[in-house]
């Protein structure tokens, strides 16, 4: 008898791997799975139903990729996870897609797609993340790992923060997961910074450089008030002395609307509350933290505070 045709190819289910699972793209394997003969996938090809991302993967059209189709593409032509600035909740457009991959296997390289050979791998996969990817806080310690400098360091940390999605809570339980870390040590003081509450690298070198290093009173961050009968957070409060600290960088006052409302909180809480607002910038305390530190104490003073400021080793080489 002569061999039965083999059965048809399985377009349902390539429709609905492509319209609901994988944005588009799909790869070799897996229309051989469905069913698709070598002969099928030329004629796609042939017919422009397919575009070649990597050899072996394709998109449902012929145009440029979009964001989350080179993240499938990426991840099915290495068979690794989303990892770095790629497994984070906002990914940079158009950057490399990264991507991890077990420490014992290698793969081609591929243009726009950069591979890490990771160890333990598997435990840190976002359990039915799609595509696969590193779990969020596991992926933001690997970039901060590699950041360069203690400011970069800190600033993937508090914008990955910023999304929501990911605690600090995450990051420490992440961080205690992973001792092999080049820069462990700078890592749990950054995580340790985030979680007394400074939100950003400015408000972290205020933490630092200008209240801890010189002894000032200790201020509460991101304490909630209200203005207008709307909730707004303070960046340092200094309850007891009638003083708020605002840390002006420019990610998050650079434009003139937000910077009336940042005048428009500043004057009510002069009328309601009788608290003076001090708006710093990188240039106070970055370039001169013991100079604001000694304004920021006389100000303090002056409103109650018993204490005098001490002096840091900066302050030696700024008097000197």
């Amino acid at each position: 008898m002569p061999d039965a045709d083999p059965p048809p190819p399985d377009t349902e289910g390539l429709r609905h791997l492509t319209t609901y699972v994988q944005d588009g793209v799909v790869s070799r394997a897996q229309l051989r799975a469905l069913g698709f003969r070598p002969h099928d996938v030329r004629r796609m090809l042939r017919r422009r139903d397919l575009g070649v991302v990597h050899p072996g993967v394709y998109v449902q059209h012929t145009g440029p990729p979009t964001s989350p189709q080179r993240a499938w593409a990426a991840v099915l032509a290495t068979g690794g996870v989303l990892t770095r600035e790629s497994a984070l909740p906002r990914p940079p457009e158009g950057a490399p897609v990264q991507v991890a991959i077990d420490v014992r296997r290698t793969v081609a390289r591929l243009d726009g797609v950069t591979v890490h050979r990771t160890a333990h791998l598997a435990d840190r996969v976002a359990a039915g993340s799609s595509p696969p990817r590193v779990v969020p806080a596991h992926a933001a310690l690997d970039l901060a790992d590699s950041a360069a400098d203690d400011h970069a360091a800190y600033r993937v940390l508090a914008d990955v923060l910023h999304t929501r999605v990911v605690t600090v809570a995450d990051l420490s339980s992440a961080l205690a997961a992973r001792s092999r870390l080049r820069r462990r040590g700078l890592l749990v003081e950054l995580v340790a910074d985030l979680a007394a509450g400074a939100a950003s690298v400015l408000e972290r070198a205020y933490l630092r450089d200008v209240e801890r290093a010189h002894g000032l009173p200790v201020g509460r961050r991101q304490a909630r008030g209200s203005v207008d009968g709307r909730t707004v957070l303070r960046d340092v409060a200094y309850d007891g002395f009638g003083t708020f600290v605002e840390l002006d960088g420019r990610a998050f006052h650079d434009t003139p609307a937000a910077r009336d409302r940042d005048l428009a909180r500043d004057l009510a809480a002069a009328v309601a509350d009788q608290r003076t607002t001090v708006r710093l910038g990188y240039r106070q305390v970055l370039g001169d933290a013991c100079g604001t530190a000694d304004a920021v104490a006389l100000l303090l003073q002056r409103r109650g505070w018993r204490g005098v400021p001490v002096a840091c080793p900066r302050c030696a080489g700024r008097r000197s």
